[in-house]
This record gives C-alpha cells, sequence and structure tokens, in this order.
C-alpha cells in the first residue's frame, strides 16, 4: 500500500538542492518554517524539503493543493488521520521483538506482536476511510481512502486475524522433511494441519492413539536444544515472510507520518496568517513558457508572521516579461517585495497557498538568490570577488526556465563597473530562458534596459512622498537618476532650519 499524498506515483525524495542555504537565509525561510513546524523538528525537516524541493509539474501542484484545501476544509480529518498514525508507530517502539535478530522463533514471535498490532490500527485507518471517503473531493485522498476499504476489507482483516492467531502454533508445529544421502534432514517445510487437535480422551489415554509421539524429558538439555533447531528450520521461511509484512506495514504509516506532517506544517501557517489578518489564495500556476508573473496585494508572509504593523501588499502584472527591474528610495519596501516573490514562488510551487488577494505565475525549473551580504570581517577575498563567486557558484546548476533574484548585486564597486557587470549577468541568464527580478540603486545598469528594451522589461519604483515617507507600496515607472540626497540630509542633519 502507498499514501501517495504528496506525489501521485512516487515518494518524498530526501535531497535538497545546491543553493538551500542562500535560500534559506536570503528568503527568511526559517520564519515560514517555524510557524509550520511549531516547534517539532519533524515537521520542520519535511516542510524544508518540501519548500525547497519545488515541483515543476502543474498537474502535480494541483494534485496537492486540492489535498491540502480538503484537509483545510476538514481539520478533524487531518487531526485523527494524525493521532492513528502517531500512535500506531508509538506503540510499535513500545511492543518488544520488532527487527531480524535471533533465532526463526525469536522473530516470528516478535513479527507476529507487530502485526496484531498493526491490524487494531489499520482498522482505524479503514473506519476513518469509510468515515470521510464521501466528504472528500481531491483526487489523492479518494484514492487513499479507496484502496483502504478495498485492501482492508472485513473479509481480509477477518482472515488476516485468522493467519495471524493460527502463528501462535498454540497446538504445535506440523512440520515434513526429507532424508539426504547422509541420513541428514532436509528441506523442512511448515505444513498446515491437517487434522483436528487429539480430544481430551486421547490425551488421557483412554481412547486409540491417532498419532505417534514421544517426549523429552524436561532435564534433557541436547534434547530440547534439537527440537528447537528442528523448529527453526521449519520457521524459517514463515518467520522471513511474517517480518516482512510487518516492515511493510511499518513503513507504511512511517510514509503517512512523513506525507501528513507536511499538511499539518501547512494548517499551522495557515491558522497564524488568519491571525494576523493576512489574504490567503491558492495561486494559479502555469506553464513556463508563458512567463507570467501577476499578483494582487502579495505580501511577504516571513514580515507578516514577525511584525505587529500593517503589512502592505504590492500589485504587479508582469506577464509575458523576463525582466523586472525595482528601483527607488531606499527603505521603501524594495527588498521585502522581491523576498515576498521568491517565497511566494516557492510556496505555490510547494503546492501552498500564497499571502495575496489573487496570485498567478509560470513554474520555474528552480529559483536563485544573490542578495548583498553584510561585511565579513573573515572573508578572504574583497566583497566584489565574493560576490562573483557567489554567481560562479550556482552556474552549474542553472537550467531553462529558473528564475533568479538579485537584491542591490554588485554595489561594492563604482556604479559604472558594477553596473556592467550586473548588466552582462543578466542578459546570459535570459539568453538561457531565465526569468530575473532585480532590485538596484544603479542607474546606469536600469536605463540600459529602459533604452534598449522599453516595454519588454516591467520597471516598478519605491516612491517617497514629499515629506521623505514612504508607503512601501511599489509603482510601475521607469528609473530616474536620482540617489536621494534630500533623504541622507534629513537622517543627518534634521528637517531644514531646525
Amino acid at each position: 500500500m502507498k499514501a501517495h499524498l504528496l506525489f501521485p506515483d512516487r515518494d518524498l525524495q530526501d535531497v535538497l538542492p545546491a543553493n538551500h542555504e542562500d535560500l534559506v537565509r536570503d528568503l527568511e525561510l526559517g520564519t515560514v518554517i517555524r510557524a509550520m513546524s511549531r516547534g517539532d523538528k519533524f515537521v520542520a525537516d519535511v516542510a524544508t524539503r518540501v519548500l525547497l524541493n519545488n515541483l515543476t509539474d502543474p498537474v502535480g501542484i494541483r494534485y496537492r493543493q486540492a489535498i491540502l484545501e480538503d484537509f483545510l476544509s476538514h481539520p478533524d480529518l487531518l487531526q485523527k488521520l494524525c493521532g492513528v498514525v502517531i500512535d500506531t508507530l508509538n506503540e510499535r517502539r513500545s511492543v518488544w521483538g520488532f527487527g531480524r535478530l535471533g533465532s526463526p522463533s525469536l522473530v516470528l514471535s516478535g513479527a507476529r506482536r507487530h502485526l496484531e498490532m498493526f491490524l487494531g490500527h489499520l482498522r482505524k485507518l479503514r473506519a476513518l476511510a469509510d468515515e470521510w471517503r464521501a466528504s472528500v473531493r481531491s483526487l489523492g485522498l479518494i484514492e487513499l481512502f479507496d484502496s483502504l476499504q478495498t485492501d482492508l476489507s472485513d473479509e481480509y482483516l477477518k482472515s488476516a486475524d485468522l493467519h495471524v492467531k493460527r502463528l501462535g502454533f498454540r497446538d504445535g508445529l506440523l512440520l515434513s522433511a526429507q532424508l539426504g544421502r547422509d541420513n541428514t534432514g532436509q528441506n523442512y517445510t511448515l505444513r498446515a494441519p491437517d487434522r483436528q487437535p487429539p480430544g481430551w480422551k486421547e490425551r488421557l489415554g483412554l481412547a486409540p492413539r491417532t498419532v505417534y509421539s514421544f517426549s523429552v524429558h524436561p532435564r534433557d538439555d541436547a534434547g530440547l536444544q534439537a527440537l528447537e533447531e528442528l523448529r527453526n528450520r521449519g520457521l524459517n521461511r514463515v518467520a522471513n515472510s511474517v517480518a516482512q509484512s510487518a516492515d511493510h506495514i511499518n513503513n507504511y504509516f512511517t510514509l503517512l507520518r512523513l506525507e501528513l506532517a507536511f499538511y499539518i506544517g501547512c494548517f499551522n501557517l495557515h491558522e497564524s496568517l488568519e491571525q494576523k489578518g493576512q489574504p490567503i489564495v491558492m495561486p494559479d500556476v502555469v506553464p513556463a513558457e508563458e512567463a507570467g508573473l501577476a499578483f494582487t496585494d502579495l505580501r511577504d508572509p516571513c514580515l507578516a508572521l514577525e511584525s505587529r504593523a500593517e503589512i502592505i501588499g504590492n500589485d504587479v502584472n508582469g506577464n509575458g516579461r523576463s525582466l523586472v527591474i525595482v528601483t527607488g528610495a531606499n527603505s521603501g519596501g524594495k527588498s521585502t517585495f522581491l523576498r515576498s516573490v521568491g517565497v511566494a514562488q516557492l510556496m505555490a510551487q510547494a503546492g501552498m497557498f500564497v499571502t495575496a488577494r489573487s496570485y498567478r505565475s509560470s513554474l520555474c525549473s528552480a529559483v536563485f538568490t544573490h542578495f548583498l551580504r553584510k561585511e565579513d570581517a573573515s572573508m578572504r577575498a574583497g566583497r566584489l570577488e565574493e560576490e562573483l563567486a557567489r554567481i560562479s557558484g550556482f552556474i552549474p546548476y542553472i537550467q531553462p526556465n529558473a528564475l533568479f533574484l538579485f537584491n542591490e548585486s554588485f554595489h561594492s564597486t563604482n556604479e559604472r563597473e558594477g553596473s556592467e557587470i550586473a548588466r552582462q549577468i543578466v542578459r546570459a541568464l535570459r539568453e538561457s530562458h531565465g526569468r530575473v527580478v532585480a532590485v538596484s540603486h544603479q542607474y546606469d545598469f536600469a536605463s540600459s534596459f529602459l533604452s534598449e528594451e522599453g516595454g519588454a522589461v516591467l520597471f516598478l519604483k519605491a516612491p517617497r512622498r514629499p515629506d521623505g515617507q514612504r508607503d512601501y507600496h511599489l509603482i510601475p515607472d521607469p528609473p530616474q537618476p536620482t540617489a536621494y540626497g534630500e533623504d541622507l540630509y534629513r537622517a543627518v542633519f534634521g528637517e531644514a532650519g531646525e
């Protein structure tokens, strides 16, 4: 059996992209992951793996979105499923004898106890399937419940109980064997009993014997050991088969816990964002070829989770454009906007909701970030060399249709040199069919694309009011040759005339 709640045809891989540390650091994903996990390390690990291993198939994303919508509509179902799974795995750890070590008799005994325990919890899963099958709409949950109802039918469970009971061999073992050339036993095989156990008269010697038997004296250690060896030879195959069955059911519950952990994280995050009054919507994803990026009231969930102030969202229509350049005043919300785009893309391609009123984006093969870093006294090279090294680090992993987020890159050198480096890199990335969103103060860099491509590039600006205040809402506007020197003057010297 397979749960398949994350993928319709496979399990989650235990890998992370090569640039996962940059993504977590630059996009501040730790805030989102903490909100999803609420201190549960297992949920945090699963949430990290799912967020950073983005889906690239619209069908797979919608498959996961539908399951999430079912769980958000029926939180009791998610809670009950998780309860059964966690109780099962906790009880498994408390049952002695799970494993393949020891004699076949010990392996069989331990595996049998686990099968008895597992069957009880499988019945609980079957009961949940019967209760909720008519309430869910997603293909993933429908197939899960259908498989539970089919594979765990009443007839199957009754038969499984009978077999597990028989594996106790309360009436003894029936073995067959053959004699080898040296008169030693071989081909020991466990047989199903073909007769009823002897009645009380036969056991008391009051009726004719139906079988021939002998008894081993309790103090005959050699005889008892010989019988135990015969017993183990006959039980070897059965013990391995029963242990494999127990392993299979244990793996099913383990994988089910892993997949449910992602939806638990989504539910926790959804609840936290709702409490903060943030807009939440299921994104619309389209093929990469459409180069779509359009949203209304998009917000940075990391900022929303940590700030008590009102969060300002942004509206953008960048459909058909592979380059977005953001310019404008310092502390105007440009970096926050860039993070909101990156986090939303990862959440959308993880099959999650995003913090916006509406969101539509084309799929990308990967997300790469290149953010301005603070001065590090331990760096062995200059800042420009460090920035170029980070660019070189992700070049081997670049694929067509990747998304690149640049935040004030190459500002560690003069504007002319920094603009030229940034311009050539952006051009090369777009030639490889990549999409770029760049925040920059370099007028030379931004104006060159304005003069060369004009309307093919979306220009956004973080405006400032006449009094120097910001409203943190970006507007479509071409770059302007200003460094907002008045803002610096006010910050240093205060209002004029003071």
